[in-house]
């Protein structure tokens, strides 16, 4: 994993809106109408070229393919790659995507939401029979139209984003294993496939956890906050458990607090669960740090030490307004992190993906550019700022040598 050894490099998390000759070909899928699978393998390879050029000339330097090789969610998309999973309508008890203390509270406002961005997921995933990996094929078609793209592009190098066990397929119901640690367990080995066959084809692996924050506004309460930290203790002993043998500086591990645009005050605070969170041996660590409800725990690394060797990816660019940051202020975010953590320990990125979903777009696809010329704009006076003086200082001492230097001369 590169650092910013001479300036702040620039990264995102790794979702970016599909573009309309992909969501065709995944309506046409679901529906069963006319999907031609050649067809889509060529338009997806022709897109994912095209979303790396662009991320590359917009200057972001660790790039993704966009996600655009998922067929359903950022954390679904597992069970087109895993056996052992039944789908089937949701019980009675309803649509677990639709359960949280911030619902609970402001019911009326996600009911307009539910009704604007359509919740896609409608059915429930049951675990039937062992699971095991399946999607050998899929995962090394999306790591080749990857690679691909990244021959063509001027860029620091590439990563893949995929669930981490604990997100892998959230709400899932279990009607196989004798518990539900036994379950997670099987699917963090099977997860384990995948994660190695990205890294041993020479690029990153993400691991997005959303369901690590997020577990908090599902189970407290009626659960206690004690509860929860056993909860997400285990979780990160399974996800250590399935990285094992991939060297550490290969993997990102990505914490957010959902992606949703709602009010978010039932979110379980930073502090609270950081030291869990940096029990996860990753090479970096990605997270939520741009919106107004999680900006100010920029202080927790005051007096939290990243583990050594990492590096921090904070979000300095929001995903979920469509306000396009001031580059001043994606700066100020930069300094003042890499003042308490190290400027070449610090990669500048985004809260969260803009498209979580095939069919979402958190902003409009013209903003999401904007957002991350802002990223790269803002990252570029940061470096300004944290290598700038220091350049200026050895150019005045250089310049003061000549100067003494031609005196010599003059004087011989």
């Amino acid at each position: 994993m590169q650092r910013s050894t001479d300036r702040i490099l620039t990264t995102h998390v790794g979702s970016l809106i599909r573009p309309d000759s992909i969501r065709q070909h995944l309506r046409a899928k679901q529906k069963g109408e006319n999907y031609d699978p050649a067809a889509h393998a060529r338009d997806l390879r022709q897109t994912v070229a095209e979303v790396v050029r662009k991320q590359a000339e917009v200057g972001i330097d660790v790039v993704s393919d966009g996600e655009f090789g998922k067929g359903i969610s950022w954390s679904q998309y597992v069970v087109e790659r895993m056996a052992g999973f039944e789908k089937r309508p949701f019980t009675p008890s309803g649509n677990p995507f639709r359960r949280g203390a911030d619902r609970e509270r402001f019911s009326e406002f996600y009911k307009e939401l539910d009704r604007r961005d359509h919740v896609e997921i409608t059915t429930d995933m049951v675990v039937v029979a062992p699971i095991k990996y399946s999607g050998q094929a899929a995962l090394q078609l999306d790591i080749d139209n990857l690679k691909a793209a990244l021959k063509n592009a001027k860029v620091v190098e590439g990563f893949l984003p995929v669930a981490a066990p604990a997100s892998a397929v959230p709400d899932r119901k279990n009607e196989y294993y004798p518990t539900e640690e036994a379950l997670v367990e099987a699917i963090g080995r099977a997860m384990h496939d995948e994660y190695k066959q990205i890294v041993h084809n020479g690029l990153l692996v993400q691991l997005d956890d959303a369901r690590a924050a997020v577990t908090y506004d599902r189970m407290v309460p009626p659960g206690s906050f004690k509860d929860y930290r056993k909860w997400v203790a285990r979780h990160m002993d399974i996800l250590n458990a399935a990285t094992e043998g991939i060297p550490t500086d290969k993997i990102r591990y990505h914490v957010c607090w959902g992606s949703w645009p709602g009010p978010h005050t039932t979110d379980v605070p930073a502090r609270d669960i950081m030291d869990l969170i940096l029990r996860v041996r990753a090479g970096a660590y990605v997270l939520e740090m741009a919106n107004p409800r999680h900006e100010h725990e920029w202080r927790v690394w005051e007096d939290v030490k990243l583990p050594k060797g990492s590096v921090l990816i904070p979000g300095v660019i929001s995903h979920a307004t469509n306000v396009v940051e001031h580059p001043e202020l994606v700066k100020e975010r930069i300094v003042r992190l890499a003042k308490l953590v190290g400027r070449e320990n610090v990669i500048a990125g985004t809260d969260c993906g803009f498209a979580q979903q095939p069919f979402y777009e958190r902003v409009h696809p013209t903003i999401q550019w904007a957002k991350l010329e802002a990223l790269v704009e803002g990252a570029r006076l940061a470096s300004k700022e944290l290598w700038g003086r220091k350049k200026t200082a050895k150019k005045k001492v250089a310049a003061k040598l000549r100067r003494s230097a031609a005196k010599r001369r003059r004087a011989a």
